[in-house]
Formats: C-alpha cells, sequence, structure tokens
C-alpha cells in the first residue's frame, strides 16, 4: 500500500482560514488558532448585530413618523393605532419613507386617518 501525504489538505485547511481573517490584526492574521477562534467570534458577532440592526431601523423610522406627525397634533402611538383600526396597510418601513421623501403623500394618509 502506498503511504499518502496529506500536507496539501493542511495547507488547503489553513490558507483558507488564513484568507478569511485577511485584514486582522496581530497573531488573527497569522497563526491558525487565533484565526479559527477570530473566525468563530466574528461569526457570532455578525448574526447577533444582524438582529441589532432590525430593530435599529424600526426605532429609526417611528422616530421619523413621530417627528412627521408632531405638526399634526398625533402622537405615533395614537396614529399607528388607528391605522390598525382602520384595516390600513402601510408598514412603518413605508410610512417613513414617505413621511422624509413625501410629505405632502404623508399628510394625505394622516387626513384619511383623522376621517
Amino acid at each position: 500500500m502506498s503511504r499518502v501525504k496529506r500536507g496539501t489538505i493542511s495547507m488547503k485547511r489553513r490558507r483558507n482560514i488564513l484568507r478569511q481573517v485577511k485584514g486582522y490584526r496581530f497573531a488573527r492574521s497569522k497563526k491558525e488558532r487565533a484565526a479559527r477562534e477570530a473566525i468563530v467570534h466574528a461569526g457570532k458577532y455578525a448574526f447577533a448585530h444582524r438582529k441589532d440592526k432590525k430593530a435599529d431601523r424600526r426605532r429609526l423610522w417611528q422616530i421619523k413618523i413621530g417627528a412627521a406627525l408632531a405638526s399634526s397634533g398625533f402622537s405615533y402611538s395614537k396614529f399607528m393605532g388607528v391605522l390598525k383600526k382602520k384595516n390600513i396597510g402601510i408598514d412603518r418601513k413605508i410610512l417613513a419613507g414617505l413621511a422624509e421623501n413625501n410629505p405632502r403623500t404623508f399628510s394625505q394618509i394622516v387626513a384619511a386617518v383623522k376621517e
């Protein structure tokens, strides 16, 4: 039976790991074990912060809608409650975009809700 040399496989694995940590600082970009740990931590942070980003966006939409409603005498919570009661199915992302970019359209929606 012939001998199998495994250097190419392990080098390929090491190369892939070190490619993923390109740009990291100190040992994390040079040493395999530190690089592997850095990849695991980076993955955890990326997963958690994707969730955080969604919450941050929603908070920003609420602030934009509330700021646009300030002149009409509506509070954000009352406005959203009336929207839900009247079955107007516009989500916060669209409302925030309208409030920022198309104030006239947003005021029409507010007028429709006030009726």
